[in-house]
Parts: C-alpha cells; sequence; structure tokens
C-alpha cells in the first residue's frame, strides 16, 4: 500500500549515537562501537530505540530491495535469481556474473553499457582467485552489477535514455526516490552518489526499518512481494556463498534482511516485525551481533539466533574474547526484575 502522504524529511544533524556494542578480550572492555539500533513491532509502533533512529543518515546497500521494488513498479518482468540479484550486494562468483550478463542480455545490451564503477569481486576468496588469474577490475565483477544491469533493463523497457541512467533527475531515478518516500513514509533529507555511482538517499533509521516492513508485509504478487519472495529464495544470489546475509535468512525463517557498507543492516520478519541498525564507525564486526539482539528483541527465537553472535577474538590463536551488544540490547535484561 503506498503512502499517500509521506512525513517531513528527517534532520541533517550530528546522530546522537550511543554505545551499541562492547569489545570484551578477558573479561575486560578494551573498545566500544557506538551506533543506533530501532526495533518495530507488526503494527508499525516503536518497541525498542537506542541512539539516534530520527537523523538522516545514508541506508547505502541496505536501500537496495527498495530500489528493487521501484524497478518492478516500473515494469521490470525479473523474478528469481535474477531478481534477487537486482537488489544484491553479490561476492562476484561466476553465477553473479553469469546472472549480470543475463539481464543485459534481456535488454539487448552489454557490459560496456553499465556505467558504475570497476572493481575487484567482493568476496574475499572470490577476489583472491581473481587477482591470481591476472583479471583486472571489471563493471560486472564490481557488487552492484546486478543492480545496475536491472536498472538499464527498466530503462530500455520504458524508453528512457541509457547513458544518463544515474542521473537524479532520470526518470528511473525519480521513481526510485517516489519509491523510497512511498516505503520510508518520509521525504528524502539529502540526496548524493553511492560508491557505485547510483544516487544514495538519506532518510532515518526509523524510515529504512518501516520500508523493509511494508516490503514484506504487501499482498501477493505485487512488486514489494516479488522482491521479498526473490531475495528469501535465493539468498545466495542477494549476497554469496558464506556471506552472514544469506545464512540470516537460511536461518530464520520468512527473514528478510539486507546489508549495507559502513555498518548497516536492515531485516524485517513477515508479521511486520522489523529491525534497523546503523553501526557509528562502520566496523563490520559489530553489524550482525547487534543485529542479532535487536530481531531477539523483536521476540524472534532465540535458538535461530545462536549463531550470530560475531566471531570470537584471538589470543595466541585461541578465544579470549568476543564482541557483545551492551545489555540494553539484551532480551533477558529487559525481563529482570527492577530493584526497588
Amino acid at each position: 500500500m503506498r503512502t499517500s502522504s509521506p512525513a517531513d524529511a528527517p534532520l541533517v544533524r550530528d546522530p546522537l549515537h550511543a554505545p551499541v556494542a562492547h569489545l570484551v578480550r578477558g573479561g575486560v572492555v578494551e573498545g566500544v562501537h557506538h551506533g543506533s539500533v530501532v526495533v518495530l513491532g507488526p503494527d508499525g509502533d516503536t518497541r525498542f530505540r537506542l541512539g539516534d533512529v530520527e537523523a538522516a543518515f545514508y541506508p547505502r546497500s541496505a536501500l537496495k530491495p527498495v530500489q528493487a521494488v521501484a524497478m518492478v513498479r516500473a515494469g521490470l518482468p525479473l523474478d528469481g535469481e535474477l531478481l534477487s540479484l537486482a537488489a544484491a550486494s553479490h561476492s562476484g562468483e561466476e553465477r553473479h556474473l553469469a546472472g549480470a550478463r543475463r539481464i543485459l542480455e534481456l535488454a539487448g545490451l552489454t557490459e560496456d553499457d553499465l556505467r558504475n564503477v570497476p572493481d575487484l569481486p567482493f568476496g574475499p576468496a572470490v577476489r583472491d582467485t581473481w587477482v591470481r588469474a591476472g583479471r583486472p577490475p571489471s563493471r560486472l565483477a564490481q557488487n552492484c552489477s546486478g543492480k545496475h544491469a536491472a536498472m538499464l533493463h527498466t530503462c530500455r523497457l520504458n524508453g528512457w535514455s541509457l547513458d544518463d541512467y544515474l542521473d537524479p533527475a532520470h526518470p528511473l531515478q525519480r521513481a526510485v526516490a517516489e519509491a523510497v518516500e512511498d516505503l520510508t513514509g518520509q521525504r528524502i533529507a539529502r540526496v548524493t552518489v553511492d560508491g557505485c555511482g547510483a544516487p544514495l538517499f538519506a532518510v532515518s533509521l526509523r524510515g529504512l526499518a518501516r520500508a523493509a516492513a511494508r516490503i514484506v508485509t504487501a499482498a501477493p504478487g505485487t512488486p514489494e512481494a516479488r522482491v521479498a519472495d526473490a531475495m528469501r529464495a535465493h539468498a545466495e544470489m542477494a549476497s554469496g556463498a558464506g556471506r552472514d546475509v544469506a545464512a540470516l535468512m537460511r536461518a530464520v525463517p520468512g527473514l528478510l534482511t539486507k546489508d549495507g557498507f559502513e555498518g548497516v543492516q536492515v531485516a524485517a520478519l513477515p508479521d511486520g516485525r522489523a529491525v534497523a541498525v546503523k553501526i557509528a564507525d562502520g566496523a563490520d564486526r559489530a553489524r550482525i551481533p547487534v543485529a542479532a539482539a535487536a530481531l531477539a528483541l523483536a521476540d524472534e527465537h532465540p535458538a535461530a539466533l545462536a549463531g550470530f553472535a560475531g566471531e570470537p577474538l584471538l589470543g595466541g590463536g585461541r578465544p579470549v574474547g568476543a564482541v557483545r551488544p551492551v545489555r540494553a540490547l539484551d532480551p533477558l535484561a529487559h525481563l529482570a526484575p527492577t530493584a526497588p
């Protein structure tokens, strides 16, 4: 369902982040990750908030499901693996490259038509193999190539120009901006350029969580539902083998989740419960442990989240600590009796 009148844009200000995770080594807090967390209930109410969930921020690639919805609304006919790839930050595996080529072929285009930035594959193992083979950076290997191929396909279907499809004033990007405001329920605060070259829209953390909730609760067959179904059914196309995003969707039935650079994670469950996380320093090591803790606060069964506590800290080759969400993110802490 489309929002008839989005709220005002979130304020562009210095975010008031709070501690969200501790780096604990040998029982001593060695470091602190600041950030912000929001948990929404099925009816969209805020069940939990920590830090600043209202300030404008850039969701980075966590906004890709919304971009994919905008393209499907504009007529993009993809489903299944290829639609999942259109919303992906992929690892650059051969299946990802083949999928991006296929999307371009459906539009009668080639890699030369892409306008994203050439790069090496995002997946470390894939990247190492690529470098050993002496292969240079390419637009197809860059982790956003599926999205860019789908953008070109959408433009070709609508008779829109191709060379300037990344211009914020282009009909495609205006359609994306409309979908962002519709699904987040708020005006866009600022527009800049993402790492891949596409326009990037600033919204609030609460708005990002709201968008994810609206995507997973949309009626079957709608653009929103098609994107959610494709990403959940083909989680490795939306990310890659061994990636935490795919593992989380496999572990939690019905979960839709997407990561973004600079420590962003958004996730939503079929009943509309949703969480969004921003790690202030962009540290990837705190992103999943904090997101898993937020999902537990959303009343998701903790057993499904047990494997997402983060990688152990090593000392002399053995575990001596971990990244631990702060006590405020511990569901059991919220059940503890209040001292008289």
